[in-house]
């Protein structure tokens, strides 16, 4: 599966072959992706991203997820897809991170556009759903641009490292979505 965005940016199926890549770009963003991501300090060698990628493999099989690695100019940049797809309710929860190298492109507002029509004209979903934490502005940058509803805020919703922090929950249906924000 390829998403084409435009010249310089596309979405590919993450493959086990991208197991070395991935590791080596999440181990040099470690440090701004660990404020906001809680699986960084269990992901210490490559072994560990290979596994992860294997069971999103198994799940995309599976039709219950969708792991794909964000391609700037070629090369793997960052993760972008859908954690979990929902098709009792026809939703998908899309999940991202960005290298710090690649932030202030409009790569992941971008990628997630595209995700999102995938979603809904691909798949003929209802629904797609983004969550970040309350003060992880960056992340809730992207929803916000793309015209999601803020529909309200979990508390306590993830336990990160130390504390718990709190989500917003973004939303946009089907029938409130257009192609560009």
């Amino acid at each position: 599966m390829q998403i084409l965005i435009d010249d310089k940016l596309s979405l590919r199926a993450v493959t086990v072959e991208d197991a070395q890549s991935v590791f080596a770009l999440t181990d040099t963003s470690r440090s701004t992706l660990r404020e906001w991501l809680p699986w960084l300090d269990m992901t210490t060698k490559e072994e560990h991203t290979r596994s992860f990628i294997e069971s999103n493999i198994a799940g995309f099989k599976e039709n219950k997820c969708l792991s794909t690695v964000i391609l700037f100019d070629g090369k793997i940049v960052g993760i972008a897809g859908f954690n979990n797809i929902n098709h009792a309710n026809e939703t998908v929860y899309i999940g991202y991170w960005l290298s710090k190298e690649a932030h202030g492109h409009g790569i992941m507002t971008r990628a997630t556009q595209a995700l999102c029509q995938y979603a809904f004209e691909e798949l003929q979903f209802n629904k797609v759903e983004i969550r970040a934490a309350v003060d992880n502005t960056k992340s809730r940058a992207i929803p916000e641009r793309l015209g999601f509803v803020n529909e309200g805020t979990i508390r306590s919703a993830e336990w990160l490292y130390d504390h718990f922090v709190d989500h917003v929950v973004y939303g946009m249906l089907a029938n409130e979505w257009t192609k560009t924000p």
